[in-house]
């Protein structure tokens, strides 16, 4: 719906108008916010965006925009970001601001030596986007230390917490991003870490390479090497470091899909065990081996689409080389999906919220 004539946030502190918003995600696209509210505190950001929702106009909650592909049109609405706040804890549990930048946080925690979040280190973004995509990175998930997540409801107008049982967490996924997507806006997150507890070491190539016992100090090094050697870092020397990270959600298939993929390839296939909500063992296939597989090596599409392509380090990548549209991020990500689905039968879903014009999730958050 178009943004209502009448509406107006000029006498908000912060608010701009027409800001671009390409140079505040990391694949760097996207075309400009019809307001930007950079909210100096929690209640703040509730106020604009209460307005905006008896006002009818949309809302994007940005983070650290590393998992939104924004339309080259821009935003027709109101985008707000959270206060970047200093994360505070009594004993094992950490309360952290919706802003807060979760690199940030994991650094204060591993020198805490606080156990619970070491292997998920280099992940761009805000403690608020954490618990919604439920971010996981070499054998941690985040709903693992997850105690209660602090929200505005904007359908009831109230700020309550949503205890952990009440998340609906799964892979790489949350209520607040399936069927709650939209209702609430994360305003900061409670988390229980271990403190002086081992480190996570579950992931086979950081066994490999650091033994069954590393600190919790050398795990988050090791994870940031090896997300270099991936350009899974935010690095402005690094010519692949335009991108939103892993691009497609790796695919969880049934037994009969996972004996289709198989057919389709002489060899062995990578798969791990999983159980379904159903309680139906499932099998989580490599979305990166796919598109390999499919004839897409590491650095593709450089020759046929210009700008974007995939990355020189990692197939899971889809990197903006430099000048790229959102219209050619779109075009390459439905390339990369007809090609794996032409040879597998798998169709790859997409990992970042695609945002833009009118046709946004309300509440989207990135």
């Amino acid at each position: 719906m178009p943004v209502p004539q009448l509406f107006d946030l000029s006498d908000l502190p912060g608010v701009a108008e027409r800001v671009m918003l390409a140079h505040r995600t990391t694949l760097g696209v996207g075309g400009p916010a019809r307001w930007f509210v950079q909210a100096a505190t929690i209640d703040a950001a509730i106020a604009a965006v209460d307005r905006a929702d008896q006002a009818g106009v949309a809302v994007l909650i940005l983070g650290g925009g590393s998992n939104l592909l924004i339309d080259d049109a821009g935003f027709d609405g109101l985008v707000v970001q959270l206060p970047d706040a200093e994360p505070q804890h009594e004993g094992a549990s950490w309360t952290l601001s919706g802003g807060t930048d979760w690199n940030r946080f994991v650094d204060v925690a591993v020198a805490a030596d606080h156990a619970g979040v070491e292997c998920l280190a280099g992940i761009p973004g805000t403690a608020g986007a954490a618990p919604i995509q439920n971010i996981g990175a070499y054998g941690q998930e985040v709903a693992e230390v997850v105690d209660a997540v602090e929200v505005w409801d904007r359908v009831t107008r109230v700020r309550r917490w949503i205890a952990q049982d009440d998340c609906g967490f799964g892979y790489r996924t949350s209520r607040f991003k399936t069927t709650d997507a939209g209702r609430f806006m994360v305003v900061s997150v409670r988390m229980k870490l271990r403190p002086n507890g081992p480190a996570t070491v579950r992931y086979r190539d950081l066994v490999n390479r650091l033994g069954p016992t590393p600190t919790l100090a050398e795990t988050r090094a090791m994870v940031l090497e090896v997300r270099r050697t991936k350009s899974m870092v935010l690095d402005t020397s690094d010519p692949n470091t335009r991108s939103a990270g892993s691009f497609f959600v790796n695919p969880i298939v049934s037994a009969a899909q996972f004996a289709q993929v198989a057919v389709c390839h002489d060899g062995d296939v990578p798969h791990w065990p999983v159980d379904g909500a159903d309680g139906e063992r499932r099998l989580k296939l490599a979305a990166a081996w796919l598109i390999e597989q499919s004839g897409m090596p590491k650095g593709y599409g450089a020759a046929q689409f210009g700008p974007v392509g995939l990355s020189t380090k990692h197939t899971l990548a889809l990197v903006n080389r430099g000048g790229a549209t959102s219209a050619q991020v779109r075009a390459f990500a439905a390339h990369v999906q007809d090609r794996v689905e032409a040879t597998f039968g798998v169709r790859l879903v997409p990992e970042p919220q695609f945002v833009g014009g009118l046709a946004c999730v309300p509440g989207a958050t990135g």
